[in-house]
Parts: structure tokens; C-alpha cells; sequence
């Protein structure tokens, strides 16, 4: 039996959950309460979420526990098997990964400055992912562990539930209203009908 432990709200926790529930695994959830994250620091030596211990393993970060899980229980493959097309999932995630960690997109996160810079940031990354979606239900085309990396961010351009202080909200908020990026919109709505573990 694989346990996770998690913490509401958490985007990196959805990440892992749309995985599970797509490869149909059962998961024992651990829920950990933001002020005091000692049972995750017991079990992986850091605080961050998701931790998942899989027979003994403990595996952190929401990225490596996709690899793991596709290494672990390669059907349905979350990772398209052709190496080509795998290649491409993992640049589509790195590529986002480094979006994500750019300077302006972490000032505002961590200290909610320069909003504005954030937002132009996350406006030509929005536009990309609108072209990626040109005829395709997914970023590659099937589901795939892309969508499961990019999906807990961006669906701000389009939810208003926001758990960070509306941060999120206001950098991936287009100012042009509901319509403007109409796939990305939909693709939005098509994962988020997905269940999660």
C-alpha cells in the first residue's frame, strides 16, 4: 500500500493525486496540518508535501514521485513510451519548472512583490500553452504526467478558488476576460473533470 502525506490546498499534492487516479493506484493519505508538519520532517527529514512511502521507500517532490510511480507501475503509462515523445514530456515540464522558478514568478509568490512583471511573465507562458493545445485535448496530445505538472498552477488563469492570497490569480489572470485563450480554458476544465486519488 503506498501513503502519502499531504497538506490541503496543495498544488504539488494535486500534481501526485491526478497521477494516482489516472494509473488507478489506492493511496493511504497522511493529512498534515500547515502549522506543524513534524509527522512529514519524521518520515522524510524535510518539510515540504507530497511525501509518498512506497514499501519502504520515501520518495519527495511532487516531480520525482511521477517518475517513481511511472517506474514502479508502468500502465497506463503516465510518460509517452516512445523515447522521442517522452523526451518532449519531460522539456514541457522542465520547461515550466524553470517558468515557475523564474525570478519574478518566486518574488511574488514568496513576498508578493512586482505582480505586474510576474504577470507578463505568466501571460507569454499562457500563450504557449494555448499553442500547445492547437487540436490537441492535452499538452502532447493524450494525458500525460505534463499535464499533471502544469495543471495545479494554471488552472488559476481560469478558477478564482484561490489557496495562496490570490496571488496566483492575479499572475495567471488574463485582463482580456473569460475567452481569450479558449483551449486553454477548455483544457483547464477537461483535467480538472479528472478524479484525483
Amino acid at each position: 500500500m503506498l501513503r502519502g502525506y499531504r497538506l490541503a490546498g496543495s498544488t504539488n499534492v494535486e500534481r501526485v493525486a491526478l497521477a494516482l487516479a489516472y494509473k488507478g493506484l489506492p493511496i493511504e493519505w497522511v493529512d498534515v496540518a500547515d502549522a506543524d508538519r513534524a509527522p512529514v520532517r519524521a518520515v522524510s527529514g524535510q518539510d515540504l508535501v507530497p511525501v509518498l512511502v512506497d514499501d519502504g521507500t520515501v520518495v519527495v517532490d511532487s516531480l520525482v514521485i511521477l517518475e517513481h510511480l511511472e517506474r514502479r507501475f508502468p500502465e497506463p503509462a503516465l510518460y509517452p513510451t516512445d523515447p522521442a515523445r517522452g523526451a518532449e514530456a519531460r522539456i514541457v515540464i522542465d520547461w515550466y519548472q524553470a517558468f515557475w522558478r523564474s525570478p519574478p514568478i518566486r518574488a511574488t509568490v514568496d513576498d508578493g512583490r512586482d505582480v505586474a512583471v510576474a504577470a507578463a511573465v505568466a501571460a507569454a507562458i499562457l500563450d504557449r500553452v494555448e499553442l500547445l493545445l492547437d487540436g490537441r485535448d492535452h499538452l502532447l496530445g493524450p494525458f500525460t504526467a505534463a499535464d499533471c505538472a502544469l495543471f495545479p498552477f494554471v488552472r488559476y488563469a481560469v478558477h478564482d478558488d484561490e489557496p495562496h492570497d490570490g496571488l496566483f490569480n492575479e499572475i495567471f489572470r488574463d485582463p482580456r476576460g473569460p475567452g481569450a485563450r479558449p483551449r486553454l480554458e477548455a483544457w483547464v476544465h477537461r483535467v480538472d473533470a479528472r478524479p484525483r486519488a
